[in-house]
């Protein structure tokens, strides 16, 4: 990812409207896991480290973070994050076998088409048997914007393609939705008609708004992990979200 971004993040990341938005989501997603309750978990591109922070204070879970870019390490170094490592994820430097769950959430998209495949099979490597996926990937490549330029995002993805994938390195997909929906036609304005009608060069799209648009763009996503968490899904958004488990 652009370095630069992890700035932006950094100074948002808490109280955004999409970044606690998705947080919820992700919570009534976790919600769904089935089996026993995990322990050692690897992020796998945690970026600042917050939200391995925040899992291992929400769930108890044993955090291992791991992220290529020292610029977004700096930060995790700086709050005392422990076991902060730096690596290539498609390169994991643990034994086979180490770990009941995985996070990695909007990682894969900044991998060529087809290299998300290294990353998956090393994700199912350091898996126990059974062990558990947590995944969210940007969807459609319609929604391709600036800010996906500056980020240095590579891909998005669609269901079939991201199930398949999953299925080809090692998983058996337990559930799959898209999410960030509700917003999905004010997404398509700003990307497809305002962004280029004004011609806009890459730039950031993490920033505060206002604390009342902040709120109202936030309700969006507080609703659809209300929906999520009575065992809804959503056919088609801006993300996917998958739970499988090494087969």
């Amino acid at each position: 990812m652009n370095p630069a971004e992890f700035q932006n993040i950094a100074a948002a990341e808490q109280e955004m409207w999409w970044f606690a938005g998705m947080r919820q989501i992700l919570e009534a997603w976790i919600a769904r896991l089935p089996g026993d309750r995990l322990t050692d978990v690897l992020e796998a591109g945690c970026g600042t480290g917050y939200l391995s922070q925040w899992l291992a204070r929400r769930y108890g879970w044993r955090m291992f973070p791991v992220d290529l870019d020292e610029a977004g390490l700096r930060y995790g170094l700086e709050a005392g994050l422990p076991r902060l490592v730096q690596t290539d994820i498609a390169r994991l430097p643990y034994r086979d076998a180490c770990f009941d769950g995985l996070v990695s959430l909007d990682v894969l998209v900044h991998f060529p088409r087809g290299g998300e495949r290294e990353a998956l099979r090393e994700f199912a490597r350091v898996l126990r048997p059974g062990g558990k996926l947590i995944l969210r990937v940007s969807a459609l490549d319609i929604l391709r914007s600036r800010h996906s330029q500056f980020a240095g995002e590579k891909q998005r993805f669609d269901a079939a393609r991201l199930r398949g994938v999953l299925e080809e390195t090692g998983f058996r997909v337990l559930d799959l939705s898209a999410a960030n929906s509700l917003l999905l036609p004010v997404a398509l304005l700003k990307f497809r008609v305002w962004e280029e009608w004004t011609q806009q060069a890459p730039r950031s799209g993490v920033e505060m708004p206002g604390q009342l648009l902040n709120r109202l763009l936030r309700l969006p996503l507080e609703i659809e992990a209300g929906w999520i968490r009575m065992g809804g899904r959503f056919p088609i958004g801006q993300s996917l979200l998958v739970l499988a488990e090494k087969s």
